[in-house]
């Protein structure tokens, strides 16, 4: 469950009503919610295989500007030709369909996790979110989008 608090400073971090969270997934250093874990259908009953969605506007700007960079391109070619990060990254999409499959089936979704798991990078927030919710060494390219991000939360709360 998520406190009545946290779903205001999300709504705020969003500027419009969160929809479908199940529980704040990862806090940032200055305590509010960066990361919302949400169900696997919407209340009107869309499939929405986006599990960990990032909630923080700074962060989330920042991420915009490193897709912004070709980034994106760059991680999937070496997903190409780096055996280790391939494998790694399966695991990350492995690990995202549990996570998402302990909240609810949804066959109109099943085998899809985000981001472009596991042969694509197609979101970078999406990759950052998961790797923020599971922690280090789950998902090792969105472990790289959160060292490149460096400390956003330093200027303080974003709400």
């Amino acid at each position: 469950m998520i406190s009545a608090s946290d779903e205001e400073a999300v709504a705020a971090q969003l500027g419009r009503e969160p929809r479908a969270i199940h529980a704040v997934a990862h806090r940032c250093p200055c305590a509010l919610p960066d990361v919302v874990t949400t169900e696997p259908r919407l209340p009107d009953g869309t499939p929405f295989p986006t599990t960990f969605y990032l909630t923080c506007p700074r962060a989330a700007s920042m991420i915009g500007t490193l897709e912004g960079s070709g980034l994106m391109k760059e991680m999937e070619a070496r997903l190409g030709v780096d055996e280790e990060l391939a494998t790694s990254y399966a695991a990350a999409h492995r690990a995202y369909l549990a996570d998402r499959s302990a909240l609810g089936e949804v066959e109109e979704i099943e085998g899809i996790s985000a981001g472009g798991m596991p042969d694509r990078v197609k979101c970078l927030h999406v990759l950052a979110a998961h790797a923020l919710a599971a922690g280090p060494g789950v998902n090792p390219l969105g472990d790289e989008v959160l060292a490149l991000l460096g400390s956003w939360w330093e200027p303080g709360p974003c709400v």
